[in-house]
This record gives structure tokens, sequence and C-alpha cells, in this order.
């Protein structure tokens, strides 16, 4: 357990192992007590023998231990204390005592140290920002490998066309090489989580994509607010044409100030600000609501004015009849790029 939200519940007492420490299934404590998946996670990951390895919610070390076999040293974030004290008892007094950092505390909120790989089983609870937090992550890490939720790793890996096709993988599919590795069942833990988990391997694009990842995330979260809908449907909308209007007005003003560059330190704290609706980031709307879906028939003078512009921009890239499901990072980075040329913002 490394962080997240903290709810009392009865605790699981179940199987040995951990000497015995009661298991909160709130916190996200679910051990993973099957050796040939650890042995399988491990290989998978590729560790080398000189890398520095980033484990976060170590729990009683099953893990940790095979991961300070292959690699030079482990850093384990750990939030709760009772767990910690396991962790040091089990490998004080071994040759793997001096290679094993303990950092007690929410992996969200303390700063991370250098690390080559991340290797981990995390609470289900943190994943959309720990998944963000670890992509604006300086220097870059070559890989994490992490167990996640079924449905929350195949999100993740989805592409374009696909059901689970979402804001989240086009997020995350910007900013790294994403594939699925293992499925892991849900009795493979201790004590069983209500669903089944698969392990992901997430390698992190070097150098980032040179894009305005505030305006990247209002596009792609507009786009995928109807994913299934047309985009020319989309950008009708009132509430739509008026964001974008009054940011046109804003951002017009500051446009001889601001330098359209972006330097590595902007870009990364841009990819922090990805992940900042965590709790919608992997699950899109798609319903026929319609005062959502109004659009802006009536409008006259300036207002008018302004969607015959914004619909000159979907015809000039022919995304009119387009729907975000089907688009692939190539399309989303050439319609950001097009509204740009036109002054049109979305942050």
């Amino acid at each position: 357990m490394a962080g997240g939200k903290i709810k009392k519940d009865k605790p699981s007492r179940q199987g040995g192992g951990g000497g015995g420490i009661p298991f909160h299934k709130s916190k996200g404590q679910h051990i993973l007590k099957n050796p040939l998946v650890v042995d399988a996670i491990v290989e998978k990951s590729g560790i080398k023998p000189t890398d520095v390895i980033l484990e976060i919610g170590p729990g009683t070390g099953n893990l940790t231990k095979k991961l300070l076999e292959a690699g030079k040293s482990v850093v384990a974030v750990e939030l709760d204390p009772r767990m910690v004290l396991e962790l040091q008892r089990r490998f004080q007094d071994t040759p793997f005592s001096n290679r094993l950092k303990v950092i007690q505390g929410d992996v969200l909120k303390c700063e991370l140290p250098y690390f080559d790989i991340c290797v981990a089983n995390i609470p289900y609870q943190i994943s959309s920002p720990l998944t963000f937090k670890l992509l604006s992550h300086r220097p870059a890490f070559r890989c994490a490998v992490i167990m996640f939720q079924r449905e929350f790793a195949m999100r993740l890996v989805a592409h374009p066309g696909d059901s689970l096709y979402c804001r989240l993988a086009v997020n995350t599919q910007l900013l790294a090489r994403v594939s699925h590795l293992l499925k892991v069942g849900k009795n493979n833990f201790r004590p069983p989580p209500k669903v089944d988990s698969s392990v992901v391997r997430i390698e992190p694009r070097k150098p980032l994509p040179p894009v305005n990842f505030k305006e990247w995330d209002g596009l792609i979260r507009l786009c995928f607010s109807r994913k299934n809908k047309t985009l020319g449907s989309i950008f009708r909308q009132k509430n739509v044409l008026s964001m974008m209007e009054k940011n046109h007005k804003t951002l017009q003003a500051l446009q001889n100030s601001q330098n359209g560059t972006h330097n590595e330190n902007q870009m990364v704290m841009g990819v922090s600000d990805l992940g900042n609706s965590f709790e919608d980031l992997s699950m899109d709307v798609d319903d026929d609501r319609d005062n959502m879906d109004m659009e802006d028939d009536e409008a006259g003078g300036e207002s008018s004015d302004f969607k015959n512009k914004v619909m000159a921009v979907l015809k000039k890239g022919d995304f009119e009849d387009k729907r975000s499901s089907k688009l692939t990072q190539e399309d989303f980075l050439r319609l950001l790029s097009l509204f740009s040329e036109a002054g049109m913002h979305f942050s």
C-alpha cells in the first residue's frame, strides 16, 4: 500500500505471510501470493543488474525480494507503517539489507528519487494519478511494469475503434508506449480483490512530443465528452462554442507577449496537468442528454462568425463527420495544430 484515500474497514487475516498482519482491502492491500506470478513479472520487466528499481506498495516484500535479487537496489515506497516494519524485519541481517531503502509516505505526495525502472503491484484507487506522476518524473526512467485493475489496464492499451478507447488511452499513449504483458486472476492475491488484474508495461517516449499539454488535454477532454458523436456535432454545442470563444478573446490579448515554444520544464509540468481530473480520466460519457447537445443554430453576430470559423477548421482537416472513438494520435495532433493555427484554444 503506497497511497490513496483510507477508509475504515474490517481487516482480513487470510492465510499466513506478513507475520499475521491484517490486510485492509479499502487501502488497496492485496498481497500477491503466487510465486509463479511474481517470477513472471520480474522476468518480463527486463531488469538489469545495474538497475535502481522503484517499488510502490511493497506490502510484506514478496516481490521486493525478487527485485533485490535481479537489480542493483530497490527503493520501496509504503504508506502503512506496519508494512514498513514488516519489510525492515524481513530483510535485516540479510545480504539485501544495504540495497533496500524504504520510504514511508504517500507516493502521490512524496518526491521520488532517481530510478531506472518501476515494478509495482499498486493500490488500484491511485492508478490514474500515479501513472501521470510517473510519466512526469525526471530524469525519465526506462520503463514501468505495473499491476492494474484489469479494466483500467485494458483502457490504457486500447486502440482507435476499441470499445474501451478513451481519454486515458489517448493521453497515456501520447507520452508512452504501452503494452499488455500478463493477465492475473484475483485468486492470486491475499485477500482476493473483487476483479481480475493485468500487468502493463509503460515506456516513456523520449523526447516528449512538442505539445502544449494543457491545450492537448482540453481538446481531448472535449472530444471524448461524446466520443461516438461526430466532431461537427460536438463543436456545434453552445457551451463548447462559448468556452472556445472566451478562450480566443482572452488569449488573443496575450498573443504578442507569449513565446510559443515550450521548454522541458514547461512540458513536464503539463504532463502532470493531464492527471488533474483523476476520478474521470478512465471513464468517458457518451449518452444522449439533449441539454448537453444543444446546437448553436440561433446565434448571430460575432458568435455566428466564430462558429463558422470553428466549422471551417473541422472541414479543412476533414474532421467534421469523424468520431473521436476512431481517431489516432496523429489525427488529434493534426486537429490541435489546425485549431492553434486558427488562434483557437482549449485552456
